[in-house]
């Protein structure tokens, strides 16, 4: 058994994970198929129970079968030791050519044996997802979520392993704020990413999900039904605001700037309490507010 002695994972940080994960090569032709450490009888090879996808697509694993039967599998899996069963493996990587290769009736099959933990085993299962899945997009920002919540990652370092824009992360994850009926429909495909965004800040966005579904309506249209929610009273005349002093005033030149943007502090008359306002015009000015803000930490 060829094994690889070398300390992969969490200790060498989200890279190293990603070096298994991305060993695929483009196309059999170019570059072979990549040299497995053995060929293993598929009866010894075990899926992972903590798989974090569930679901998959009968349809996709019958052409991923008849691929197969065609060329072999042309990238081994990635497998460890099996904690509880000597002599057979758990999956890491490659359920969906280990579940197509029994549709294919195939006896053995080519891996690569690596020494994990389990919580390495479930980073890479969410990286692989992530990365190669054809997910929807609270799948995707939910695998986002994991891995930042269970293993310290930052979107930065999100943005720059898996080769996903900061912003596109940004605004993926905040789907996640949206009741569970319209990430129901996100994940039918009723919906569509840029329409769930319009909806965040809208008081009732499961009703005006169902409006957008219902009439095919754009994604402006939906910008400007959530701006506007139907039966919202006319808003009162508004109060006029009290003169600043003239010390907030200065602090709100310095803080403007300071991050380049325009700044605006409202205190509540004779309080301790009150709000910064930062205003941004683009995704690239949020992108900054965020560094600068975490480089205080």
């Amino acid at each position: 058994m060829a094994e690889n002695k070398s300390k992969r994972g969490l200790g060498r940080g989200l890279s190293a994970l990603m070096a298994d994960v991305n060993e695929e090569p483009r196309t059999e032709s170019e570059t072979g198929m990549k040299r497995p450490d053995l060929f293993i009888p598929i009866e010894r090879i075990n899926p992972n129970p903590d798989q974090p996808r569930r679901s998959f697509t009968e349809q996709q694993l019958q052409e991923l079968a008849g691929s197969i039967r065609e060329k072999g599998i042309i990238q081994p899996l990635i497998v460890r030791p099996h904690p509880s069963r000597a002599g057979e493996f758990e999956i890491v990587a490659g359920e969906r050519r280990w579940r197509a290769a029994q549709m294919a009736k195939l006896h053995e099959l080519p891996v690569l044996v690596r020494e994990f933990d389990d919580t390495e085993v479930l980073e890479i299962a969410i990286i692989e997802n992530v990365q190669r899945a054809d997910l929807n997009p609270v799948e995707e920002a939910t695998g986002y979520k994991q891995l930042m919540e269970r293993f310290g990652h930052t979107q930065e370092k999100l943005s720059e392993a898996l080769g996903k824009s900061r912003s596109h992360i940004a605004n993926l994850m905040r789907l996640l704020q949206l009741p569970d009926g319209v990430q129901q429909m996100l994940r039918d495909g009723a919906l569509s990413a840029g329409h769930a965004r319009a909806l965040i800040t809208s008081d009732d966005p499961l009703t005006l999900a169902r409006k957008v579904a219902a009439e095919g309506l754009s994604v402006r249209a939906t910008e400007k039904l959530a701006q506007k929610p139907k039966g919202t009273p006319a808003p009162s005349a508004p109060k006029p605001k009290a003169e600043k002093d003239a010390d907030t005033k200065a602090l709100e030149g310095d803080l403007s700037a300071s991050l380049g943007l325009s700044v605006s502090i409202d205190h509540k008359p004779d309080g301790e309490s009150g709000q910064v306002v930062i205003r941004y015009k683009t995704l690239d000015e949020l992108d900054e507010i965020c560094r600068t803000l975490s480089s205080t930490h």
